[in-house]
Parts: structure tokens; C-alpha cells; sequence
């Protein structure tokens, strides 16, 4: 039994030093060609420190969805085309191309394209610092 822990912990020791040694995230540039309705741009760790993004393609009358992003916070930089932001508790927001809508954490919220034409925009998604309460 000892010998098993002693292995376990040089494992956990020989391992450390990989895991703490992961590269910084670098700066990239990154190609908003997309085929599907929702394309990854960033992806968090390790590519960055956390913040996410990806460009959404909405045909007109479809939405996203209803969903929140948690402990994170939100914005959307419209592209191209127009429709509506509901954001829990707030009048709908109306969106069209070169305007950037923020979306606070913990808030519900979804996109429609209300427009004829297709609606696009890239997402950015950071996680906030946790306070105590």
C-alpha cells in the first residue's frame, strides 16, 4: 500500500511540471469563412485565458436559442443583417450590422433574425472574476 502512494505521488510530481509548463496563449488570427450556423473562433484555454468567441449565421426567422452563459459575460458584434436581442427582464433590443450588444452573466437571453436577409454576428465570451459575498 505504501509503495502504491509513493508511485501515485512521483506520478503526480513527474507530472506537474508538464502541466505548469503550458505555453501562454500567442496572438492568432483567425479566418471568419464559416459553413455551419455556429463556428468556434477561440476556444478558452489554451488558447486563451479563458474568453471564447464564434461567429453565428442566422437565416431569416431563426433564432439561437434561449440560454444563458453562466458565470460569463457576453458581447455580440453584429456583422451583418438585423434582428432582436431578448435579454431576461429587458425590453428586446433591436440589432443590425455595426453594433456590438453586451449581455451581462447569469442573464437569459436570445437572438432572432427578424430580418430578410441572413443575420451575422461574432459572439465573445469571458468569464468574470468570482466575488465574494
Amino acid at each position: 500500500m505504501k509503495f502504491e502512494r509513493f508511485a501515485a505521488a512521483a506520478m503526480l510530481l513527474v507530472a506537474f511540471p508538464l502541466v505548469s509548463q503550458q505555453a501562454a496563449p500567442r496572438p492568432l488570427s483567425v479566418d471568419l469563412s464559416c459553413l455551419g450556423h455556429d463556428c468556434p473562433l477561440l476556444r478558452g484555454a489554451p488558447q486563451t485565458a479563458g474568453m471564447r468567441s464564434g461567429l453565428v449565421q442566422l437565416k431569416p426567422g431563426e433564432s439561437v436559442g434561449e440560454h444563458t452563459t453562466g458565470d460569463h459575460e457576453e458581447a455580440l458584434v453584429i456583422l451583418h443583417g438585423q434582428g432582436r436581442a431578448e435579454v431576461e427582464g429587458r425590453k428586446a433590443i433591436p440589432i443590425s450590422a455595426k453594433r456590438l450588444i453586451y449581455i451581462p452573466p447569469r442573464t437569459r437571453h436570445n437572438v432572432t433574425n427578424t430580418g430578410d436577409v441572413l443575420l451575422e454576428y461574432v459572439y465573445v465570451v469571458a468569464p468574470v472574476e468570482k466575488t465574494s459575498e
